[in-house]
């Protein structure tokens, strides 16, 4: 018998070693054909259109799985591509010969809006080339009309809508239901953190006055931004452009063309009949044209060739909430940036570091560890913050001892403030569900923070002063790092959110720009001019590793999209609440541009 259980065990063994081989071969196999298909078109024939279709989400770092975006029908790579690439590829457009102009054609972006502007800043550089813009959609959405209003040609269809309406944001509050379940949420804020407005789903069942004042200046900061550029794009006035959105006017396609938004109404195959005429195309030629996936990776035109520098500029990507520990591609995990952090110190090639932060905040001890390296990095040499669609609470606590801080306009920054949040299920148990509890103790506070039983006075008291403690260090740490005195940085503290446009004139930014932007005035801080490499970090994960993590990931995301539906983004905030654990510094909102 014991035999049997050795052979069976290695026979076992043997067959489980044979199948992983053959995974991790025909895995090589499809990701080596992925490679090529990503990679076949190395050069282009005059005249072409550069055909920009976005239809995943944006993300600030290109998704290195090969398999992400990939049609297996047609075997063409349909990878979703990151600002990163989004920027130097539109870059290269601008200088290649080849390329006469650009389609712009979607109907929506999924984007952030400082990520929007920055897209539609680099479009705009683009047009300075002499090359054209033209765009289509059966109908826009808002952030796609703001990316097609710079175009030189605006159409749409005849029977298509400008979803164009101001904007909206909308909190969803869970008191009521909490109540209905017998559950206390004990919540503790900062000294007068009446802005950190995170906690109030739990408490309230509306805005309070506070967050309802800081929301109001925030959203009328970014539509304003938004109107400016509409109105220098298509000439039409601030007050007019806000009485055409009051009225829904372009609900109605004919009005999109009465008020200027549009200059024509048409079909498809018309506007390739345009496209044509721009390139000199024949009636009964085929339009040439490269999508913005394939022409990625078209070489740019031949240069003169320079001897690149082998110095670098480290970029770091802080992208997600902040959480103790290993991180994610969408979630900053202390130990992985800090890690990442000092990989790129301690690095001799690399001259200068710029941070891109996207971060709502999270946990309030891991973006103080960020922070330490931060500050450690920036005594070795420059280290610049890029602040993308929002840098708030702990993604503004990891940015403060950057040597210079760049924002978007309509970046959402600020929200220092922090709160601590202690759920108590003993009424849940107890008169819902029927369950007790009992414990013994050897000490009389041995049940600190215990979400099965309310917290003492002493206890309340405690956790109190940890939350005021870690808000005085946040206030001290923005005052010392900014050069600003402490009780300013209380007074405009507090929680309170602000767009990037008025956290330059309050102090909390250094300046006005994008990711770009902070890359060159790194590289110019350290004396690189513009002979310099890019390094990335946190570095990517092994290939079978990021494979099996991702499908696993893309496969439970598709099943829950395809479910959910709109839905998502409710079921999102009750998950973001539910890791709500311990003391938070986090934007106190959810937002999205539609």
């Amino acid at each position: 018998m014991k035999q049997f259980f050795k052979f069976m065990f290695a026979s076992f063994a043997g067959t489980l070693l044979v199948i992983i081989v053959i995974l991790a071969f025909f895995a090589g196999m499809i990701a080596s054909v992925v490679s090529m298909a990503e990679d076949q078109d190395q050069t282009i024939s005059p005249h072409h259109i550069l055909h920009i279709s976005w239809k995943g989400p944006i993300t600030d770092r290109t998704p290195n799985n090969p398999f992400e975006g990939f049609d297996f029908s047609t075997f063409e790579s349909k990878k979703p591509a990151g600002l990163n690439d989004i920027l130097k590829t539109l870059d290269k457009a601008k200088e290649d010969p080849d390329i006469d102009g650009i389609f712009l054609d979607m109907e929506s972006v999924q984007a952030g809006t400082a990520t929007l502007e920055e897209i539609r800043n680099k479009l705009a550089d683009f047009k300075k080339s002499g090359k054209f813009i033209i765009s289509y959609a059966n109908g826009y959405s808002t952030g796609a009309y703001y990316l097609a209003s710079l175009s030189d040609e605006i159409y749409m269809n005849p029977k298509g809508m400008i979803l164009f309406k101001g904007l909206n944001a909308q909190i969803m509050f869970m008191k009521n239901l909490l109540d209905k379940l017998d559950i206390d949420i004990q919540i503790i804020r900062g000294p007068d953190n009446k802005y950190k407005s995170a906690v109030e789903p739990l408490m309230l069942d509306k805005m309070s006055d506070a967050n309802r004042r800081q929301m109001t200046d925030l959203l009328n900061s970014i539509w304003g931004k938004l109107l400016e550029g509409l109105s220098e794009s298509r000439n039409i006035s601030l007050d007019d452009l806000n009485t055409i959105a009051d009225n829904l006017e372009l609900t109605k396609a004919e009005n999109a063309l009465k008020y200027r938004f549009v200059d024509g109404l048409v079909y498809r195959d018309e506007v390739i009949k345009r496209l044509k005429e721009k390139t000199g195309t024949g009636e009964n030629e085929k339009l040439a044209s490269i999508n913005f996936g394939k022409y990625m990776h078209v070489k740019p035109a031949v240069k003169k060739k320079k001897r690149v520098s082998r110095n670098s500029i480290a970029v770091i990507y802080a992208l997600g909430e902040i959480v103790q520990g290993k991180g994610a591609p969408d979630v900053i995990g202390s130990a992985t940036l800090a890690k990442a952090i000092e990989k790129a110190r301690t690095n001799k090639r690399v001259k200068a570091i710029v941070m891109r932060v996207n971060s709502p905040g999270g946990d309030a001890l891991a973006s103080d560890v960020i922070r330490r390296e931060v500050e450690l990095a920036k005594k070795d040499k420059p280290f610049i913050v890029s602040m993308g669609d929002v840098a708030a609470s702990g993604g503004y606590w990891i940015s403060t001892d950057a040597d210079f801080i760049f924002a978007q306009p309509v970046t959402i920054t600020g929200s220092i403030g922090v709160f601590g949040i202690i759920p108590n299920f003993q009424g849940l148990m107890n008169n819902k569900l029927g369950i007790t509890f009992d414990r013994v103790m050897t000490n009389k506070n041995a049940n600190f923070i215990d979400v099965m039983s309310p917290m003492n006075e002493l206890q309340k008291e405690r956790l109190n002063q940890t939350i005021t403690d870690i808000y005085e260090q946040f206030v001290s740490l923005v005052a010392n790092s900014r050069h600003l005195n402490e009780n300013y940085v209380d007074s405009i503290a507090r929680g309170r959110v602000w767009s990037g446009a008025d956290g330059l004139k309050l102090g909390l930014v250094d300046s006005l720009g994008g990711l770009q932007n902070a890359i060159a005035y790194a590289a110019k801080q350290a004396g690189l001019g513009d002979n310099y490499r890019i390094t990335e970090y946190p570095q990517r994960k092994e290939f079978l590793q990021q494979l099996i993590e991702e499908l696993n990931d893309q496969a439970e995301a598709r099943i829950i999209n395809k479910e959910l539906g709109p839905l998502k983004t409710y079921v999102d905030q009750i998950k973001t609440l539910e890791n709500m654990k311990g003391v938070q510094a986090r934007l106190p909102f959810f937002y999205r541009l539609n």
